[in-house]
């Protein structure tokens, strides 16, 4: 019954793929089209008050300059906003300001998609700060990564000197996929009885005779941008645990294709753009095939329950379920586990921190590997990324200068790329190091042995992922976690991006290479093959050894 659940769920998925993936063609691609008639009375004034009259296409340096200044002044204006929300409205609960260490570092964390939260949102923020400062920066960063995604797409597979106009597409992105997408899963979510409100938190009397605090709060608005723009994070503490944020079976599955399925439909934007569906199909089948791998293990390490408990002979028929909703079980708990970290959401219905050793490896080595699908195309432009290297190595193989997409790939490009791949895993293992070896972060280690290793290595791979998620218990909210996970959700979000943008600018100049029958073809099966080993072995060599100290260490000892 579990397996048909989730098969249920992909299928659904796999029938919106299409659908999406050419709606988001038709956005951007920057021709006349059906989407116009539809949006462009509400883009027309907004281009006339920031002065974009005739929306020139950009460099891949204009690009990587303008998103990132937008997103400083964004940054500045948010921060303000946290160390002064007592003070300003909608704050009918008194939450006093925020600490200014936590404040950049949540500005950081919202900024750069991360979403990670070293505080309780129901208890740390004003109503206005939610709405101001978090759904607001849940648009703006969800649309800066769609829109460097398709900047990126637009490189690889056009010739020009430019990738497109960053304000043109930030708008599009906002009016015509963001906003009006979330505001009709909000008023589902409504329906579904999600509160939305600007009431203080409710005061009941229990039937003991005590008195309760119920938070509430316009969480539907939150929840439905939280995982269409796979921001995580949440309005409550407890996330979509907690039954205001995910109170059933069906609002688990709303929210869990919000947060796929974008991200799973531009493969096939990209087959458009490159016109060849079946590139964008294959690149799909790469990512589907590495997902359904480590969610089975996921599901399978869960489904058999915790090996301490069961050799004290507890009932283990229904698996682990510490840490987990009954309402969700086993098969909702581990897909939303698999695709919270596969999609870069961060967003979570159980704690990731109580998952069996074996089941804690699937979300950390989904964000390791930071391809398999992803938010907003972050995994499609790492696994393009993979792409060229596979055709790179392919290449040297048989002494042929490598192409992809009828462009050769040189030194420079693998230059950019080998930055790319470097620089993630040192993020994160670098940190951890440092982490573990002094005491400001040993004093917020809750658990010894090889289970605070695995909550140290989680947390900062979820900032250099900008997933979010966290082994909760790290006591994380202290100046040393503020500032080392603010400076690597920093690295991890903006030197891939700028990098990979670099790598698409220099392809686009590019003439292209006639195709020849020596050409090695990346629309079939064997290329499939050879990218998801590229993966899996660069993944391996980067982070099995540290993967043994923690999860496998662990389950060893307690099996």
């Amino acid at each position: 019954m579990g397996i048909v659940q989730i098969a249920i769920v992909i299928l659904v998925l796999l029938l919106l793929v299409k659908p999406l993936g050419t709606y988001l063609y038709l956005v951007f691609r920057n021709e006349p089209g059906s989407t116009d008639k539809w949006f462009s009375w509400a883009e027309r004034p907004i281009f006339a008050l920031i002065g974009l009259k005739e929306r020139k296409g950009m460099s891949w340096k204009g690009y990587a300059l303008s998103f990132l200044l937008t997103n400083i002044i964004l940054v500045g204006a948010g921060y303000a906003i946290l160390r002064f929300q007592q003070v300003l409205p909608w704050n009918p609960n008194g939450i006093e300001n925020m600490e200014p260490t936590l404040s950049l570092n949540t500005m950081i964390s919202f900024m750069t998609n991360t979403n990670l939260q070293h505080y309780s949102g129901e208890s740390g923020l004003s109503y206005f700060s939610q709405m101001a400062v978090i759904i607001m920066m849940m648009f703006t960063a969800a649309a800066t990564g769609l829109c460097v995604a398709i900047a990126f797409i637009r490189a690889v597979t056009t010739k020009g000197t430019t990738v497109g106009n960053f304000f043109e597409d930030f708008v599009k992105a906002m009016t015509r996929v963001f906003i009006p997408a979330a505001f009709l899963i909000a008023m589902l979510l409504v329906a579904l009885q999600v509160p939305q409100t600007l009431k203080p938190t409710i005061s009941v009397t229990t039937l003991s005779g005590s008195e309760q605090q119920i938070a509430v709060g316009p969480v539907a608005a939150l929840e439905s941008i939280k995982h269409l723009g796979t921001n995580g994070g949440g309005h409550m503490g407890a996330n979509s645990a907690h039954p205001f944020e995910n109170p059933s079976p069906l609002t688990n599955v709303i929210e869990i294709l919000c947060m796929w399925s974008l991200g799973a439909a531009l493969p096939y934007t990209f087959g458009l753009f490159a016109k060849s569906r079946k590139q964008g199909w294959i690149v799909f089948s790469v990512m589907m095939t590495l997902f359904i791998g480590f969610l089975s293990l996921n599901y399978a390490a869960e489904s058999s329950g915790n090996p301490a408990l069961n050799r004290l002979g507890i009932d283990a028929s229904q698996g682990s379920m510490e840490g987990k909703e009954v309402r969700f079980g086993i098969p909702q708990s581990s897909l939303f586990t698999t695709v919270t970290t596969a999609a870069t959401t961060g967003s979570v219905n159980n704690m990731h921190d109580t998952l069996t050793p074996l089941g804690g490896i699937t979300p950390l080595a989904l964000m390791m590997l930071n391809s398999v699908f992803g938010g907003k195309g972050v995994g499609l432009m790492n696994m393009l990324m993979y792409a060229i290297l596979a055709v790179f190595l392919a290449g040297l193989m048989v002494g042929r200068t490598p192409e992809f997409l009828g462009r050769k790939i040189e030194a420079k490009e693998m230059k950019l790329i080998a930055v790319v791949i470097l620089v993630h895993p040192f993020i994160i293992l670098a940190p951890t190091a440092l982490a573990l070896m002094t005491n400001a972060g040993q004093s917020g280690i809750t658990n010894a042995g090889f289970h605070g290793i695995s909550q140290v290595l989680y947390e900062y791979t979820s900032s250099a992922a900008n997933n979010g998620s966290g082994f909760e218990g790290l006591a994380d909210n202290t100046p040393f976690w503020n500032v080392t996970t603010g400076l690597v959700m920093l690295l991890g979000r903006y030197i891939s991006m700028i990098a990979l943008l670099a790598v698409g600018g220099s392809l686009s100049r590019k003439q292209r290479v006639p195709e020849t029958p020596g050409t090695f073809r990346t629309d079939n099966g064997l290329f499939a093959g050879i990218l998801i080993a590229v993966v899996l072995i660069i993944g391996a060599l980067t982070f099995l050894p540290v993967l043994v100290l923690g999860p496998v260490a662990e389950h060893l000892t307690i099996r």
